[in-house]
């Protein structure tokens, strides 16, 4: 990304794994792009007003972007430890996370699995049930296929990695994950410590009752709903709106959240 401070890869737990740290600061905010996308897609509006307030460490997880595959399934659970990984790697101790739709739920498993490294998380538009998704939303899956997807999502991808055939494996890897969805134990979601922001658009794919459910099972969790389509509220590429001030309010919301 232009202007980032310093970006690289790492060998993590098999992956050459890409990510960019960007501002300044003691305590990091990591950014948890979403399903079948880059750092540019999901974060590319918001990351420089993040960077102006402090350090960001930007990643992109298995077979999304410039990180490489490994010869085995997408899951949440293990991009939460090839996230906890890339922190150790870079010598992180601690650090905030932030993650959109797929890296909510990717955060959420940073919280439960890896809370030693954790200060505090925000979750958009993650869901941790089956339930936690609009009626009608796993019946596509099984018919999917790569014209179905996104045409910005598929374009950010080859701008960074212009190989088709790693575009398609993405794409597999991913729907097959979504098919597969297993519910996060409320036991598990119970025992997060960490200060919690749990976020959602009205017109999201994760309805609001979702996260209110989600703010009432993690422990002081804080809640917040805002207007518009999944991802807008942070200028996603696919939902981004020319002109709209809400991806500034967002970045408040939680630069306030992360400062109390």
């Amino acid at each position: 990304m232009e202007g980032s401070n310093k970006s690289g890869y790492a060998p993590v737990n098999g992956l050459n794994m890409y990510y960019e740290i960007h501002g300044k600061g003691d305590l990091p905010l990591v950014l948890i792009h979403g399903g079948g996308s880059t750092i540019e897609s999901s974060f590319g509006n918001t990351l420089p007003l993040f960077a102006a307030k402090g350090k960001v460490i930007a990643v992109e997880l298995q077979a999304h972007g410039r990180t490489s595959d490994r010869n085995a399934p997408e899951s949440f659970e293990q991009d939460a430890d090839d996230v906890a990984a890339l922190l150790k790697y870079l010598k992180v101790d601690k650090a905030n996370f932030f993650g959109f739709s797929n890296g909510g739920t990717t955060t959420l498993q940073i919280a439960i699995r890896h809370p030693e490294i954790v200060n505090k998380i925000i979750d958009l538009s993650g869901a941790y049930q089956r339930e936690g998704f609009i009626p009608g939303f796993f019946e596509g899956f099984p018919k999917a296929t790569l014209e179905t997807m996104p045409a910005p999502l598929k374009d950010a991808f080859l701008k960074v990695t212009p190989d088709k055939d790693k575009l398609q494996v993405m794409f597999n890897k991913d729907v097959a994950r979504m098919m597969h969805f297993k519910d996060i134990p409320e036991s598990d979601i119970q025992s997060i410590k960490a200060p919690a922001l749990i976020m959602v658009t009205d017109k999201d794919v994760v309805p609001a009752e979702h996260a209110v459910k989600m703010s009432h099972k993690i422990p002081g969790a804080r809640l917040v709903i805002l207007p518009g389509f999944h991802g807008a509220c942070i200028g996603e590429i696919c939902s981004a709106k020319k002109g709209s001030k809400v991806p500034e309010l967002t970045v408040a919301l939680i630069e306030e959240f992360l400062n109390e």
